[in-house]
């Protein structure tokens, strides 16, 4: 498993979400050897949500409770930024569609430029209506505005002026003067797992954020992906593979390690655990840390 770049999700969330210790979390993680160190993102959890959790949400819980506490996935990797100086960082994944996206290419440009040049930017569309109508912005065609976002975040990177007419924002020529420190931009990797998620992935991407699965279910949804990438004329080789590892409670390490293994025996050489749902304070999260980077 020597090929393999293992990162891992930063305490952002539940009873692991402490402001304090960030830091000193990326820090011992950058040390012990992990490549990357991860953030999710949550707007909000409602009492009585609109939605179940897609993981196996049901009326009693309708979502895990870790959920309830999240800190903000930018504020977080920048404090991460300033204790770390070669892990990368990343967002799995931010729900796009719910953020301005000239606000939103400003905080991206200025976490690349703090950590040097080390930000991976993560898109998704997220699963919770209750996020879009808080925020005020239509649940029905959020698919369209992440393309639009998308295209207005690669504007405001690579030209000064810059100009955007769309659907959804109407942006006047500006000077931008802030330019991120990867050239030509951070990578824009997407989430998403179906046909049409899948498709998007291929066309317009970076790279895709799965969640482990089956081999023979990833292998299919890459060849979707694949196809989309040919068909736009791009090579699917040159697309990231960055999947994330969320165990459960009552895994072990050992179970852990097994599950990558057959992950990494299908290609995969970029995956990040988050070790939430089963560490009980930061200071277990960091022996099992530990623990799982040894055995790999």
């Amino acid at each position: 498993m020597t090929a393999l770049r293992l990162g891992l999700a930063l305490p952002q969330y539940g009873q692991l979400a402490d402001p304090a210790v960030i830091a000193g979390f990326a820090a011992a993680a950058e040390r012990i050897g992990y490549s990357s160190l991860w953030t999710g993102d949550r707007v909000l959890t409602p009492v009585e949500p609109s939605d179940y959790y897609p993981g196996g949400g049901t009326a009693e819980q309708p979502y895990p409770p870790e959920l309830v506490r999240f800190l903000d996935p930018i504020v977080t990797l920048t404090a991460a930024a300033g204790a770390t100086s070669t892990a990368r960082l990343g967002t799995s994944t931010l729900v796009a569609p719910v953020y301005p996206p000239v606000l939103l290419a400003r905080s991206l440009t200025s976490l690349d430029l703090i950590s040097g040049g080390r930000l991976d930017v993560g898109l998704g569309l997220g699963w919770l209506r209750d996020e879009y109508t808080v925020t005020g912005v239509p649940w029905a065609g959020r698919g369209a505005r992440l393309d639009e976002l998308i295209d207005v975040l690669r504007t405001l990177w690579t030209a000064d002026p810059a100009s955007h007419h769309g659907k959804h924002w109407q942006i006047p020529e500006s000077r931008i003067g802030l330019q991120p420190a990867q050239q030509p931009h951070p990578p824009i990797l997407l989430g998403g797992m179906s046909e049409r998620a899948l498709r998007r992935v291929g066309r317009v991407s970076d790279g895709w954020l799965p969640t482990l699965a089956p081999v023979e279910h990833l292998r299919e949804m890459w060849s979707v992906i694949s196809a989309a990438a040919t068909e736009a004329g791009r090579d699917p080789a040159s697309l990231r593979r960055v999947l994330r590892a969320n165990p459960r409670a009552g895994m072990t390490v050992a179970d852990i390690a097994a599950r990558l293994k057959q992950v990494v025996d299908e290609g995969y050489t970029e995956v990040f655990v988050d070790l939430h749902y089963v560490a009980e304070d930061v200071a277990h999260a960091l022996e099992l840390a530990e623990e799982l980077y040894s055995t790999l």
